[in-house]
């Protein structure tokens, strides 16, 4: 199922504006290795609200080859810090010579692992935590990463529509998992919460009690 209609995908794309060649370069990479990256549409989200709350210190759960990172390194002010996570020491390679190429003056840490093995491991606290685990692990992120976000931090999470299958009637076990955390995020009382129809779908929460 399309989360959006592909001629508005069409237009949206042909609206993209100039951007570093690390990306073009990235977009390459993921389409050959057909990796899911988030793509420049998202990238952009990421890039401007990073940008308007003045974020200092992020935090990536499953950074792949650090495609996001780049968009959000971009926002990061001199003396920022990013931390990626990911399970393989290749990807973690790939992040760093990319993010070398960007010419980026934020600190970037890349630690391999289990993304929530190592958030547990954080205490932060950090002004955004974006999170692109493993779905059946979407539900078990909700109050670590809570309790690591300083008050008015952002809690973003990718693909939340799971390719338009959260509006089936006999779910699989990922797209279950998918739902549970939705459900849990707009649930949660320290949390205001709203889900983009962009891409394969972005939520985004605030942490609005201390």
């Amino acid at each position: 199922m399309h989360i959006v209609h592909p001629d508005i995908e069409t237009y949206l794309d042909s609206l993209d504006q100039p951007r570093d060649p690390v990306f073009r370069e990235m977009e390459r990479l993921a389409a050959e290795r057909k990796f899911p990256a988030v793509g420049p549409q998202v990238g952009r989200l990421l890039f401007m609200l990073a940008r308007t709350m003045g974020a200092r210190n992020i935090l990536e759960l499953g950074s792949g080859f650090g495609y996001s990172a780049v968009w959000f390194g971009k926002a990061l002010p001199p003396g920022g810090k990013l931390m990626l996570t990911d399970l393989d020491e290749t990807n973690a390679a790939l992040a760093r010579r990319f993010w070398g190429q960007a010419g980026l003056e934020a600190e970037m840490t890349f630690l391999v692992g289990n993304a929530l093995t190592l958030l547990m491991k954080q205490e932060g606290p950090f002004d955004i935590i974006f999170n692109d685990v493993d779905k059946e692990d979407y539900p078990d992120t909700i109050d670590p990463v809570y309790q690591r976000l300083r008050p008015g931090g952002l809690f973003i999470t990718d693909n939340t529509l799971w390719y338009g299958k959260v509006a089936e009637k006999k779910p699989d076990e990922t797209t279950r998992a998918v739902k549970e955390f939705n459900e849990a995020l707009r649930n949660h009382p320290g949390f205001v919460s709203c889900q983009l129809p962009l891409r394969d779908g972005i939520a985004v929460a605030m942490k609005v009690k201390p």
